[in-house]
């Protein structure tokens, strides 16, 4: 406690004036003193709770759980677990695992029990909820005092509960809202033990002793702040409200208003991706309802232009059929029912009442016992029709916007098509060298993909819990994505700090009723290689069904000659190619020795014919897909299987193919085609080969022109898609800009003045 006293003892009254781009500017005058801070406030019964649930929800509540419905519901089942709770033995035991062992999961689990335990005194008024609480915080106070930091701590941001601080946050951000819940029912004796033993020690680890993460603009130093706040509201020390917001030395170059500032771009999207943005959700809304309920001229969630409510609805967007597009490092089974985004979506309805909210909540299937949690079980209980508008949008990265961007394409509903173009900044250590890439899903299923994180979280016997080292050996280098690698090495050389420094440039983006289309391209991912990507997400008319393909267009350009390789990897099983391959049958071999292509097996190679390349694979879906592209006789194909150098078995064995050729110079151009289907329970096989027939390129100026063919029951449809790489802005806004384009195609000329012209030819 003594360096928590010095950090934020004052001799006179302190004025601070917080004025800060889009909140309300604010003023608070404290008077600190060694017996104020060493000491509890003990604030009347009537101001607790007073954070994510205050007094008026409470009494909401209460009569809510006394009449038929899913609130009631949620309750009941809510206390038939706690109170099995009470019938056990509190154990808080002396941390020695890492991530996934005993101990870590037990404080784990002690913390969520508090905070449930400590909601059902709130609603139930029986006294042994609350007692539940008040003994395990004594025990927690008996055992803190005495703890070095942890022994399997990690690197600098370690803990003393947990292994890193980052739990620890995590950790007082449950239990101070659980204090809240019971903080009126004890004496004056157990509040101080309470208090000096456990709650400001923790707050003061987190924040003076470990000012490297608290002023940290990182979700581990958003954890931190929202703690520590949370705590100065509950034990009503302004201080450490302050702290939070603005960082230790309150200059407002670290803490909570720092992070809303930096980690969200304008339109929600969180630099390191929606696994993590998913994750920081969590502090943000939380710490931020309760600035809402005691600071409300703040105006919290108006800040940044309602930057909060943005991220929140960003974060529902960034997945598909319910599960988060594993961007970075991500684990790939986080979806949308994730108690961060549980508690995210409750509040976001509770501030707006958007009725489009409680679609997500139903998917989520889960009701909170808050006060926002009762109105959206009310909201599900009226049974009105709420469809989440799951739509293709552009997402700009970096805090002022101009770090590129995630662009989103999408057919339709929420398990059509959907194609993610990633022309993002790098995101900071969680981020990966995948500029450009792209992932494709379909009927609901991962089709084009990503290998997200390489890391079985919290299973101790796997590096216990922790980033395996094939993440970096892996899943962060470029191969591991379906972009471009020059020369077997990874963007920006595998530098996380030269790739925090340089972005791609969105040079258009486009969407309506027809197509999206988007281009970008970086100039800085290698020292004298520029490279632009072109997609377009396409649905066209044949024998009067919708077929939809993916056009992707490739440039690589530079002054010297270099190795390109484009991969693609893919979710199914190989079923054919329009070419021969070489398979090795009797002896596997890596691809390479570094950069990931040591853990590619060589399964088999090709050097296709010129003309058009085809690879079809079959997907869990039942649909067939192939991959056609434009070769020009000295393009290679290699067929890779992931597992090579990898003595641990911790890289899922998933499949690949290589594009590779030697130039200076180089267009990839290609289609993926959705078709067919297979029921091997029905035993039925349709459409199991590739409807297109042909496929061109030709660059004209400014314009892209693409040539395609599709089989149909006439014989084939035959249609041509221009795209206008100008990067005028009025060309995506469909204005008159005098800037029409003229090409030509089989012989006749064709005009347009918009992004792009989409033609049938022929049938």
């Amino acid at each position: 406690m003594i360096s928590l006293s010095i950090a934020l003892i004052k001799q006179s009254a302190l004025v601070k004036s917080i004025r800060r781009s889009g909140v309300f500017a604010f003023s608070v005058t404290l008077l600190v003193s060694v017996s104020a801070l060493l000491s509890p406030v003990h604030a009347s019964q009537s101001t607790h709770p007073n954070l994510v649930v205050n007094q008026q929800d409470v009494l909401t509540m209460r009569a809510a759980i006394k009449q038929p419905g899913s609130f009631k519901q949620a309750f009941e089942a809510q206390k038939a677990q706690v109170d099995s709770l009470l019938t056990q033995p509190i154990l808080v035991p002396v941390p020695v695992d890492a991530g996934g062992g005993y101990t870590h999961e037990r404080h784990k689990k002690n913390y969520q029990q508090m905070y449930d335990a400590g909601m059902m005194y709130q609603l139930t008024q029986q006294q042994k909820y609350a007692d539940y609480v008040r003994d395990m915080l004594l025990e927690y106070a008996k055992l803190y005092p005495s703890l070095p930091l942890h022994p399997k701590r990690k690197s600098r941001n370690e803990g003393k509960l947990f292994w890193q601080g980052l739990n620890e946050a995590v950790w007082l951000v449950y239990t101070i809202q659980a204090y809240d819940f019971i903080v009126s029912s004890l004496d004056d004796t157990q509040r101080k033990t309470i208090e000096t033993g456990i709650l400001l020690p923790v707050a003061d680890f987190l924040s003076v002793q470990s000012p490297h993460t608290f002023n940290k603009v990182h979700n581990h130093g958003t954890w931190a702040t929202a703690a520590v706040g949370m705590t100065g509201f509950v034990l009503d020390k302004p201080e450490l409200v302050e702290t939070a917001l603005l960082d230790l030395e309150k200059s407002g170059k670290g803490g909570f208003l720092r992070q809303l500032d930096e980690l969200f771009s304008p339109d929600g999207y969180y630099n390191e991706g929606p696994y993590y943005q998913r994750y920081a959700l969590l502090p943000f809304v939380t710490f931020a309802k309760a600035i809402e309920q005691n600071q409300p001229e703040r105006k919290i969630f108006e800040y940044r232009n309602n930057i909060l409510l943005k991220a929140i609805y960003s974060t529902v967007e960034l997945s598909y059929n319910r599960l988060f597009f594993p961007l970075n490092d991500a684990i790939k089974s986080k979806g949308i029912d994730t108690t961060e985004l549980v508690i995210a979506v409750s509040i976001a309805y509770g501030l707006t009442a958007n009725n489009d909210l409680v679609d997500i909540a139903k998917q989520q299937n889960r009701i909170l016992l808050t006060g926002d949690g009762l109105k959206l079980a009310q909201a599900i209980d009226a049974n009105k029709p709420s469809h989440y508008p799951f739509i293709s949008r552009e997402f700009l990265d970096g805090k002022n916007g101009d770090e590129g961007a995630l662009i989103v394409m999408r057919q339709h509903t929420p398990t059509d098509q959907a194609i993610v173009f990633k022309a993002t900044a790098q995101g900071l250590g969680h981020g990966h060298f995948d500029k450009l890439t792209w992932q494709f899903y379909d009927a609901g299923e991962e089709i084009v993909s990503d290998y997200g994180a390489a890391r079985f979280l919290n299973i101790e016997a796997k590096a216990g819990g922790r980033y395996l080292p094939e993440n970096k050996t892996w899943a962060k280098q470029t191969v591991a994505h379906n972009t471009l690698v020059v020369d077997e090495t990874s963007h920006f050389k595998g530098d996380v700090k030269v790739g925090n420094k340089n972005h791609p440039i969105v040079d258009f983006y486009h969407h309506d009723d027809k197509l999206t289309l988007a281009s970008a391209h970086i100039d800085t991912a290698y020292d004298d290689v520029n490279i632009s990507r072109t997609m377009a997400l396409v649905s066209v008319k044949v024998d009067d069904k919708d077929t939809p393909l993916v056009f992707d267009i490739v440039e690589v350009n530079s002054d010297n000659s270099h190795q390109y390789d484009l991969p693609l990897h893919y979710q199914g099983q190989l079923i054919d190619s329009n070419f021969a391959r070489q398979a090795a049958t009797e002896k596997l071999t890596p691809l390479g020795k570094q950069a990931g292509y040591q853990h590619l097996w060589l399964k088999a190679n090709a050097t296709p014919k010129k003309g058009l390349a085809k690879v079809t694979w079959l997907n869990d879906n039942g649909l067939f897909y192939t991959h056609s592209s434009i070769v020009d006789g000295n393009t290679d194909v290699l067929f890779t299987q992931l597992g090579a150098n990898d003595p641990d078995f911790n890289l899922r064995n998933e499949h690949s193919f290589i594009q590779r050729t030697n130039s200076k110079q180089h267009r990839f151009v290609s289609v993926l085609e959705p078709h067919g289907e297979y029921n091997p329970s029905a035993e039925y096989t349709l459409n199991a080969t590739s409807n297109l027939e042909t496929l061109t390129y030709e660059r004209q100026g400014d314009l892209s022109i693409v040539g395609f063919s599709v089989l149909s029951n006439q014989g084939s449809t035959t249609f041509v898609l221009a795209i206008n790489h100008q990067t005028k802005n009025s060309l995506d806004n469909n204005k008159d800009n005098n800037t029409t384009q003229r090409f030509s195609y089989l012989g006749k000329t064709y005009s347009f003045d918009t992004r792009y012209q989409l033609i049938q030819i022929s049938q």
